[in-house]
């Protein structure tokens, strides 16, 4: 078992690059992380890491290792679950990442039915609008769009993440109608910067009859909050670039209206994330499970369309 634990840490911490973060996935102290990878590393008679006051690196030896065991012990802790899963049925803390407004609005109304038939299960939800590491930070699930589909992490599409452009009916009753991309120029913009990059995108609409054209609004408000970036439309602040789910619970309160009903940001797919593992433990997989169907019973992959009537 002591081998198994120093293999477990080991892995985890070729993972993260550190014994801290390590630790922080495996519910033990950095110290304790250390010690075991220390062990195995005398048990096999190699150096594993090479380390810094800074950071961990495997050395050549480390790296030959890592490639034979990986994902043994998720497949381990997996049939383990799995196992458990037979007489008790899922259960466990279920570790989740997911944005603020679009988690509070879409997400946690979710969350009771599924705890209705899961009661063993208990949620542990972190609501934060930039992509998390998956396996660093030692999360079962994240929900979003725009992340680094990194080795050992797999994404399942839930609908596209296209983003439209909204204004409050009185900030264009103040100024020259908006007709063609052309007429945003000079226009009062409310931008969103990347919650990876910390930079605002230099973003192309398009639109179903083809053709694309570079949005040329000024940049009149910056946030990192596509919330705040609706609140601010919904007052009359300028015209703001949003995800449609975004959107979607101001134009039900029809604080705004769309701007260019034709044109429209692709931006990939809104997904769940998730490790690349070949059992996954019962909780995250009839957690996967749950938010898909409930996504085809509340129709949100057409919901979240750029094209739906409800935000043409």
């Amino acid at each position: 078992m002591d081998t198994l634990n120093g293999i477990a840490c080991f892995i985890r911490s070729a993972e993260s690059g550190s014994f801290a973060s390590a630790a922080r996935v495996l519910g033990l102290t950095p110290a304790a992380v250390g010690k075991n990878v220390a062990r195995l590393e005398t048990e096999l008679g190699v150096r594993l890491f090479q380390r810094t006051t800074r950071r961990l690196s495997l050395t050549e030896a480390g790296e030959a290792f890592l490639r034979d065991v990986q994902g043994s012990i998720d497949q381990l802790d997996g049939a383990m679950a799995s196992a458990r899963a037979r007489t008790g049925g899922p259960a466990g803390v279920l570790r989740v990442a997911l944005p603020y407004a679009f988690g509070r609005e879409f997400i946690v109304p979710m969350l009771d039915s599924f705890l209705q038939a899961f009661p063993a299960v208990r949620p542990d939800w972190r609501f934060d609008n930039r992509p998390v590491d998956l396996i660093a930070d030692g999360f079962d699930v994240a929900i979003g769009g725009g992340f680094d589909l990194k080795p050992g992490v797999v994404a399942r599409a839930l609908a596209p993440a296209q983003r439209i452009l909204i204004a409050s009916p009185d900030f264009l009753g103040r100024g020259p109608p908006i007709v063609t991309p052309d007429d945003l120029a000079g226009r009062e913009g409310i931008l969103i910067r990347s919650p990876q990059t910390g930079r605002i995108r230099d973003w192309v609409l398009t639109r179903r009859e083809g053709g694309e054209v570079a949005i040329a609004l000024d940049r009149r408000v910056v946030f990192d909050d596509p919330d705040a970036a609706c609140h601010a439309a919904a007052l009359g602040m300028g015209v703001a670039l949003v995800a449609v789910q975004s959107a979607l619970p101001w134009f039900e309160r029809a604080a705004v209206v769309r701007v260019l009903p034709e044109w429209w940001v692709e931006g990939g797919n809104l997904s769940l994330y998730y490790p690349a593992q070949h059992l996954l433990p019962q909780k995250t997989r009839v957690f996967i499970d749950h938010i898909v169907e409930s996504f085809r019973i509340k129709d949100l992959p057409t919901r979240f369309s750029a094209r739906h009537p409800a935000v043409c």
